[in-house]
């Protein structure tokens, strides 16, 4: 599995949408995969934030994962987010989000970012909690109920 940016996959930008908006259409209003598809401009970013991660087995796309500013309006002053990781249904339980998550904390601490945030609707943590996420609080947010989770990343 290799991971890259999507900067230099952007013939990926469709699918990624496409993934976003199944997993999370119907929690946004007006939602379309042209919308997400203009959103995930602004993330075609190396080496500053916003940012997405691919994760490829040959030249398939497997999974996806973002570093971006404030994704939860109700914490404006938790500025970087660990946020849309999603991973291809045949390739879940195969290490794929554990090497996305780990792939975007290195980023982030590359920028100098000292901690990280995130939001799931695994409320007992999930993934997140065995590699090392700290439970906040629980929300409900968009009508949907999350746990919101920490990092600090080590230099």
């Amino acid at each position: 599995m290799d991971i890259l940016f999507l900067a230099d996959k952007v013939e990926l930008k469709p699918l990624v949408a496409k993934w976003y908006f199944e997993q999370w259409g119907d929690i946004i209003e007006n939602a379309s995969i042209a919308l997400f598809e203009q959103q995930l401009d602004e993330y075609l970013n190396r080496d500053c934030m916003p940012l997405i991660v691919v994760a490829l087995e040959g030249e398939q796309m497997i999974g996806v994962a973002q570093l971006k500013y404030r994704e939860m309006s109700i914490y404006p002053d938790r500025e970087h987010w660990l946020g849309g990781v999603f991973v291809a249904p045949k390739w879940r339980g195969q290490a794929v989000a554990t090497a996305l998550v780990d792939s975007v904390e290195q980023v982030a601490k590359s920028l100098g970012i000292k901690e990280l945030f995130l939001q799931t609707e695994a409320l007992e943590g999930g993934l997140y909690k065995r590699v090392g996420w700290q439970s906040l609080e629980r929300v409900t947010y968009c009508g949907v109920d999350v746990q919101v989770m920490s990092k600090r990343l080590k230099p």
